[in-house]
């Protein structure tokens, strides 16, 4: 049947709305039309409680306003861009330089805080799903080609939130997208996650200068405060003396994960697993499996004074993004992947959080 929307404030004098799924578990999921955003992931706990544990605000005037990137997909490109500027097919294209001379998350209009059309809203038995649909013209935010893309949430039987994107440029074109939601297994009620244990399944991390853009080099985790591989408390991690992670005011690292294998039905690799979160309160635990190369975590350095839903002022470190990805400003850097797409190449990726 289909998923009947409820009011979620206007935007420009434009109604949002708010659409929700939910399986027979008790997990639920609600997104909202204005920015194809992630406002609520509701999970029962051990205990039976259930808990929301992604943050977000109560209405779509708070993601108008939102800078922190709560629940927000991120595209057309995905963090850093250095000098914000870059050549594709011998034309240098020059985008918005919105932190210092980096283009950060594509830095003009961004396609979190857009209406996106609905094509498809369905709830069934036991889950359901949201289609969300942006057409982004040649040009947009600076990139070449049109795309039409294509964003899918689907909540199955099995407790899990399916992220697809699916999208067909008109000429070679970047396109690397990620959900930005905030992670915290406890509840979004203004606590730490830094109680949290994190396993990540990556031998390497991509190298960041002080302004947070990629070197190019790829740098083994032995040793380091990054070797997640056995699993951390955050807590320890964010407490390193490592440069980079003091730079960053904790983690804001790109992790390499395994060779994904070749893709089937045109998505990007092989689906498999990059990490594992766990509720230290809660007993929550999450896994997210991915087609991508990388998983940048970033333990909510800058959240601090966003006040969110029910008026809970938010804290740094507060929760924990972990968002699938190419490696941030591969173009600049042969040795990456590259997110480099066309109209004999879609994009089309699948992150799953699988709770």
């Amino acid at each position: 049947m289909q998923v009947e929307p409820v009011s979620f404030g206007n935007v420009g004098g434009r109604p949002a709305f708010l659409y929700k799924l939910r399986n027979a578990s008790g997990m639920q999921v609600a997104v909202t039309d204005f920015g194809a955003r992630v406002v609520s992931v509701k999970v029962p706990s051990a205990a039976g409680e259930v808990i929301d544990v992604v943050l977000g605000y109560d209405d779509a005037a708070g993601y108008a306003a939102d800078d922190a990137w709560l629940g927000a997909p991120v595209g057309r490109v995905v963090n850093r861009i250095g000098g914000a500027s870059f050549q594709l097919a011998g034309k240098t294209y020059e985008l918005t330089a919105n932190e210092g001379k980096n283009c950060n998350h594509s830095g003009r209009d961004f396609w979190c805080k857009r209406f996106w059309s609905v094509a498809r809203a369905e709830q069934g038995a036991d889950g359901g799903l949201v289609e969300l649909v942006l057409d982004s013209p040649d040009g947009d935010q600076g990139f070449p080609g049109a795309i039409q893309m294509h964003l899918t949430y689907e909540l199955t039987a099995n407790n899990e939130l399916v992220i697809t994107y699916d999208g067909t440029p008109d000429a070679t074109t970047l396109v690397n997208m990620t959900n930005h939601s905030y992670w915290n297994l406890n509840g979004c009620g203004g606590v730490t996650v830094l109680g949290h244990r994190l396993a990540v399944d990556a031998g390497a991390y991509t190298e960041t200068d002080d302004a947070l853009v990629s070197t190019g080099s790829i740098l083994p985790v032995d040793g380091t405060p990054l070797d997640l591989r056995d699993g951390k408390k955050l807590k320890d991690v964010v407490a390193s003396t490592d440069h980079s992670i003091v730079n960053a005011r904790g983690v804001d690292h790109n992790f390499v994960l395994p060779e994904a294998g070749e893709g089937e039905d045109g998505f990007v690799g092989g689906l498999r697993h990059a990490a594992t979160l766990e509720g230290d309160v809660s007993g929550i635990k999450l896994d997210v499996f991915t087609d991508l190369p990388g998983m940048q975590v970033y333990t909510g350095n800058y959240v601090g004074g966003v006040c969110g839903k029910g008026g809970v002022k938010y804290h740094d470190h507060d929760a924990v993004a972990l968002e699938t990805n190419f490696f941030a400003d591969a173009i600049h850097h042969p040795n990456f992947p590259q997110p480099v797409f066309g109209p004999d190449r879609p994009y089309r990726s699948r992150t799953v959080y699988a709770f």
